[in-house]
């Protein structure tokens, strides 16, 4: 009897989490990703190739950011920011809280793939009259991306479990859904329990998706390697 009664509380609350999930967990993973990757493309460019101000900057941006609690960041934007005056939408805040947090440790991880291009790649560029951007852009991009591939993956699978952090500064993403219905039902093991494994159905297939471009990837770079 118990079995059918937690049968029926996962089959009523399956769709307001899958409905979560998708109109706030996925959104807010994919734009935070994407707004991440460009900062920390910039702070990437900043730390290697910009002046000792810009370098600075762009080390102390990670410096900080690295060395708080993402939870602590997210209370900063939400909760603290209304008492100067800025006040925000949950859903901005969090998109603003995972972006910056996101670029602060992508901007590592592209430094690092940037960085492990050979130099002599740049002097073959250059000698057949490429400029810096083109150089980046056509020889050292494409295969610094492949390189990069793995870790940028990896940081996006833990940023779809991450947002269940926006919870806490009321986002009606899934984990939030999961406590509301708790809270009526009186059910956490079972609807936690459900929430944790609609997590893990869309890191599992974030991870094939991950281990397909990966292939793709391996095989293009075969394939230009293989004599003509």
């Amino acid at each position: 009897m118990q079995e059918i009664h937690w049968f029926k509380i996962m089959l009523d609350s399956f769709w307001p989490f899958l409905s979560a999930g998708l109109c706030f967990t996925v959104p807010l993973s994919l734009l935070s990703f994407v707004l991440g990757l460009g900062l920390g493309f910039l702070a990437a460019l900043a730390r290697l190739f910009g002046g000792p101000i810009a370098s600075a900057i762009a080390r102390f941006y990670v410096w900080i950011v690295r060395g708080t609690p993402l939870l602590v960041q997210l209370f900063l934007i939400f909760f603290g920011l209304p008492s100067i005056g800025i006040v925000l939408d949950a859903f901005p805040a969090a998109l603003i809280g995972f972006s910056v947090n996101m670029g602060a440790y992508l901007s590592e991880i592209l430094r690092a793939a940037i960085s492990s291009i050979p130099k002599g790649q740049w002097e073959a560029a250059q000698s057949i009259g490429m400029n810096w951007s083109q150089t980046m852009r056509r020889t050292i991009l494409p295969q610094a991306m492949r390189v990069a591939t793995p870790p940028l993956g990896n940081s996006f699978i833990s940023l779809v479990k991450d947002t269940s952090l926006a919870a806490a500064i009321t986002v009606p993403e899934l984990f939030q859904s999961a406590q509301r219905i708790a809270a009526v039902t009186y059910e956490p093991l079972i609807l936690y329990t459900e929430a944790a494994l609609i997590y893990l159905a869309f890191s599992s297939v974030l991870s094939a998706l991950q281990n397909r471009l990966e292939l793709r990837l391996e095989r293009n770079l075969v394939t230009a390697e293989a004599p003509k």
